[in-house]
Formats: structure tokens, sequence, C-alpha cells
């Protein structure tokens, strides 16, 4: 027996931090977390799957009009017609759909109650399902405590939609703990919320799948599904198929030995073919960090605007694979005596030497976080998402924004000087 643990498909996601340009591959985004079910559809079909998990947020909230749950439908008809059945919880994006509560879905797809936790038995396979959905968005509860212990006459299987005991970057909801579920009984615990793949367990089985399509830069790597293959009540394979049709990866360029810019560039080209030829055929979204301590280092902050329109140039010179430049981030430091050379005034050379030994105390950064963070409430949702990359309660890309102020003002000093 062969079945599907998938989770976090939001359905009709916009992808984000992707900024317009020519060159771009907009088309290619456009319907990724579509293509990406379909590829989740077709591998259940190809495998001759006895069925498919879905550990929830199948939605992305609420629809903007009814053609996500019209795509949805359609493709749980194709399972249907392969007689294939379907097994859903409710995530926390779920529950926040007003449309998903009025959706009919053909007779294949069980979609469990948000009061209590439910059992499915599947005869023919000897397999138990318990599940239990979002009835709210913010779950606080431990859901898991309400679901049956495992019935030994059956493989058991626990669907579930939760942070687990916490993990960064997601909401706390529905928390539990591993010996909790190992409490339970059962052979295998499909979990959803996180979007990292990740194997809690294997003693029993606790899985989270990741979500089926990368969305923003902080989700990179391959993305996929689990294909999970039982032998006489015993799993004997759980395997990681990738599904994601476009990729989201951060390269880091060391540029100490590129003399010149055009050796920065061809270092940089270097790399983007390295992406291209992992990414199998995939649209690849990239951020780039260039770093290193390199001569170089001041005309590429002074002409970091001409630099990223190059380095674009550069992606959009892998044209048949489709790549897109999400941010160009330039972290350099000076080679050794660089200031010394660039400056003979006593006087600039002292102020440079005092910005670049600017700190801020544990104090501060927790005073400027409070502040950034209160800005950030007064933004629109869709910009204080944190998608983009963002947080403003991470003290690292505090850091980060301080150490660019830096640069920038030493910089603008070094141009200064200079006649610019």
């Amino acid at each position: 027996m062969k079945f599907i643990h998938a989770a976090d498909i939001h359905l009709d996601s916009a992808l984000r931090g992707l900024e317009r340009y020519e060159g771009a591959p907009v088309e290619e985004i456009r319907s990724a977390t579509r293509r990406a079910f379909d590829n989740l559809v077709q591998l259940a079909i190809d495998e001759q799957v006895a069925f498919v998990l879905l550990a929830g947020d199948l939605y992305d909230g609420d629809w903007k009009d009814y053609n996500t749950g019209l795509y949805l439908v359609g493709q749980m008809q194709r399972l249907h017609d392969a007689s294939i059945p379907v097994f859903i919880v409710a995530g926390n994006h779920d529950a926040a759909s007003q449309i998903t509560k009025s959706l009919r879905l053909p007779d294949n797809v069980t979609l469990f109650s948000t009061r209590k936790p439910e059992t499915v038995i599947l005869d023919d396979v000897d397999v138990a399902i318990h599940g239990q959905g979002f009835s709210t968005r913010a779950v606080t509860e431990d859901l898991s405590r309400g679901y049956p212990q495992g019935d030994a006459q059956y493989f058991n299987i626990g669907l579930l939609h939760t942070s687990l005991d916490g993990k960064p970057g997601h909401e706390p909801y529905a928390p539990c703990s591993v010996d909790g579920l190992r409490s339970r009984g059962y052979d295998y615990w499909a979990l959803g919320h996180v979007h990292q793949r990740e194997v809690i367990s294997k003693d029993p089985w606790i899985v989270f799948p990741g979500n089926v399509q990368g969305r923003h830069i902080r989700e990179t790597g391959p993305k996929g599904c689990t294909l999970v293959s039982v032998d006489n009540g015993i799993v004997n394979s759980v395997e990681h198929v990738d599904l994601d049709v476009m990729r989201w990866t951060q390269c880091e360029v060391d540029i100490s030995t590129s003399d010149s810019l055009d050796d920065l560039y061809e270092d940089v080209r270097t790399r983007l073919q390295q992406i291209v030829d992992e990414a199998d055929g995939r649209s690849v979204a990239v951020r780039i960090v260039l770093l290193g301590k390199t001569p170089l280092h001041a005309q590429l902050h002074a002409g970091a605007e001409r630099l990223k329109q190059e380095v674009r140039a550069l992606c959009n010179g892998f044209g048949s694979a489709g790549m897109w430049l999400e941010k160009l981030s330039i972290k350099s430091a000076p080679a050794p005596g660089d200031d010394e050379a660039v400056s003979s005034d006593e006087a600039l050379g002292g102020l440079l030497g005092v910005i670049r030994k600017l700190e801020v105390d544990d104090a501060a950064a927790a005073s400027l976080l409070d502040e950034v963070a209160a800005l950030g409430g007064k933004l629109p949702p869709e910009l204080r998402s944190g998608d983009d990359g963002y947080d403003p309660a991470d003290p690292q890309q505090l850091e980060d924004i301080l150490e660019d102020v830096k640069e920038l003002l030493v910089n603008r000093l070094l141009a200064t000087e200079g006649g610019g």
C-alpha cells in the first residue's frame, strides 16, 4: 500500500518579494501553486496510491473569486475518476475562508470535523485515519489530546495541522508534544503547518512534508510531498518527492579574489549556472549575496543600482530556464588598508573609523525592535505579513539593516571626498 502525505498547498497564493522587470519570467509564477498541485494529483494517479492526505492550509484564506474552488473541484474529480480517496483537515488559513464552507466537493473527499476528532476506517487496506480541523484561524489548544487511542487491528494515521512544540516563523497553533503524539499509539502522524520538510520521529513516524511550492525567499530549496509505502502494517519507505515548478534559492558568491567587475560578473555567472543545473528545468528566483574582503568594496556600494541591473541581465541570460533576481545583497568588506589608501585626510579617516566601529547595545536594539514592530503594526496586512523575508521582530535582520546603514554612510563620505 502507498499513500501521499502533503500539506500547505496555499492554492493561488501570490509569490512574494519579486519585483517586475524586463525579462523576468512573470508568466512562470502566476499559476505556480496550481501547477505544483497538478503535479501532486498526477503523482497520486501514476503511483496508484490508496489515498491522499492533506494536512491543512489547502487554501490561502478567502478567495478572490470562485475560480480557486472550481479548480480544486476539478482536481478532486481527477482523483475520483482514478478511485483515489482524499482526506483533509482544515488549517488556520482554511478556517479564515468563508467561501470554503459552502464548497461542494466530489464524494471521494472527506473533510474532517472541526468540532471534535473523527475516525475513518478503510477496511480494504486496514487503515484507520484520525483527524480534526481548525474551527477558527487561531487554535491555541492541543487538539491531539482528544484523538482516540490507536486500534491495533489497523494501521493508524493521525492527520493534524500543528506547530508541534513551536517552529520559528510559524504561529504557535494547536501546540502539542512528540511524547503526546506517541502516546496515541499511531503508526504515522501526518502533520502540516510548518513549511520546511522535517522528519520529527521514525518510531512512530512523525512527519512535516513541507509545502508543495515555495512562495518567498524564506522557503528555499526543493518543495513537494511525502510518498509513504506500507507493507503488512509496517512503514518500509518514506520518500520526499519534488513537486515545485519554481524554486527559491539564496546564492552566496565569494568575491574576495575578484580583481575587477568583469571577474565578479564571471564568478556570479558560474554560480548561477550551478543553480540552474540543480533546478532541473524549473524556474528559479534567486537572492545573490556578495561576500568577502575586496578592493571593489567601495565601488560596489557606490554603483549598487548599476550592479543590480548588470546582474539582472546575467539572470535574463538563462532565458530558457527562467531566472528571476529576487534581490542583490552586497555584504562585502574593504580589503586591508583600503581606507588608508582612499583617504589621506586625518579627520575623514577618523570619522570613517568611528562609523565602522558603531555598535548598538542590547537595550538600544530592543528599543529599536519595539519601535519597528509598532510601525509595522500600522502597515496594511499584505505589507506586514513577513512573506517577503522581513521580520520586524528578528534581531539579526535589524543588525543587517544597521550594517547597511553604516556602509551607506561610509561610501557617501568616500564619494564626497572623491568629488562625487
